[in-house]
């Protein structure tokens, strides 16, 4: 007897932070791997993550840094469950690093994460973005902009 392939897969994670492209404009976007412990990717499928209050920085050791990511603990987790809020160490390449790194010196740019999801091999990855913060007329004109899409979209329909 075999088994069909779509109750094979797992379902997708694909986990958003749709409060930064309102906040913030995005000047490049980076998938970085994330160094997780335990139970925190069983958490992740289950799709207990939170990532409003997420930020990156930079450590002296060179190493990029997402805090305010929050894992929820594994519900069937045993006392070897992870810390929820944890700081976790992204992984990227030297040259990704290097450049994250010189922008991010220059005033009034951050680097937020977007997005988390697992990759086909299983993987826990965190988009991430170089980002600038937008003033209160550019937050304007993103949701003017959004109305007239929407606009457009419902008289085509019709």
């Amino acid at each position: 007897m075999t088994v069909s392939k779509k109750e094979d897969l797992p379902k997708r994670v694909n986990i958003l932070n749709r409060r930064a492209s309102y906040e913030y404009a995005f000047l490049a976007k980076y998938d970085a791997g994330i160094m997780l412990q335990g139970t925190e990717i069983k958490s992740i499928r289950d799709g207990s993550v939170q990532i409003q209050d997420g930020f990156c920085v930079f450590q002296p050791d060179g190493g990029l840094w997402v805090h305010g990511l929050t894992i929820a603990k594994y519900t069937a987790g045993t006392y070897n469950n992870h810390e929820p809020t944890r700081p976790r160490k992204l992984l990227l390449n030297k040259r990704e690093l290097n450049q994250l790194h010189n922008k991010s010196q220059e005033q009034g740019l951050t680097i937020i994460p977007i997005r988390m999801f697992v990759n086909d091999r299983g993987f826990a990855k965190l988009e991430i973005a170089l980002a600038k913060g937008k003033k209160l007329f550019d937050k304007r004109d993103s949701i003017k902009e959004k109305d007239q899409k929407r606009e457009l979209d419902r008289a085509r329909e019709y």
